[in-house]
């Protein structure tokens, strides 16, 4: 899955030149998982840029950057690091676009890894997908294939609403399926049927 996520990304840089990634590490390193690895390389330091370790500072950032017209993509290195933003995401970033009576908009990405089964420590290991499915003006994508998550985090780029991206990290390297290669988008808010039953329903 991860990398199919890193597809995404090189495919929606090379798109759009106001698209940029920023967070802590997706540069040099290329991202704790790897899912930035090349960007710095073939983009630049200013479309990749590494942050300090500062959540609420990263998101703050980045509505400064849509106020000026980019199309941030940022990176919580874990979904429990968010927690430093709920204030600015939920009170704030979903209802600027009202607050300016629908006169701009606010292209922004969050993207975390989410969920337990890795054996992390304390404040790694959180499903916090509760907290962003209730805010208004905020949408919610949760990928559980590859080629989900490249056409969801394509789809979340273009958005012109924040959208929050929960990559669940159990599966970023042993969910493996066929991804479609160049421009793939996936539309946000419709339900994919996987297969037809007689018995059970799971949304």
């Amino acid at each position: 899955m991860v990398e199919a996520i890193n597809d995404a990304f090189h495919v929606e840089l090379a798109r759009d030149d106001a698209v940029m990634v920023m967070g802590e590490d997706v540069g040099r390193s290329g991202g704790v998982f790897r899912a930035t690895a090349g960007l710095r390389e073939r983009f630049g330091v200013d479309r990749c840029v590494d942050t300090p370790l500062a959540e609420a500072g990263i998101l703050g950032t980045a509505v400064g950057l849509c106020m000026a017209g980019w199309r941030p993509v940022t990176e919580m290195q874990y979904d429990a690091f968010s927690y430093p933003c709920l204030d600015q995401l939920i009170t704030h970033v979903g209802r600027y676009h009202w607050r300016t009576g629908g006169g701009m908009e606010f292209p922004l990405v969050v993207r975390m890894p989410y969920g337990g089964g890795v054996r992390a420590p304390e404040l790694h290991d959180d499903s916090p997908e509760t907290y962003y499915v209730h805010t208004p003006g905020v949408k919610l994508a949760i990928p559980s294939t590859p080629a989900d998550a490249k056409g969801l985090l394509a789809a979340a780029i273009r958005d012109p609403d924040p959208v929050v991206v929960l990559e669940p990290k159990l599966i970023y390297r042993s969910e493996r399926s066929e991804v479609p290669e160049g421009e793939y988008v996936v539309p946000l808010g419709k339900a994919r049927l996987a297969r037809e039953g007689d018995d059970l329903t799971l949304v």
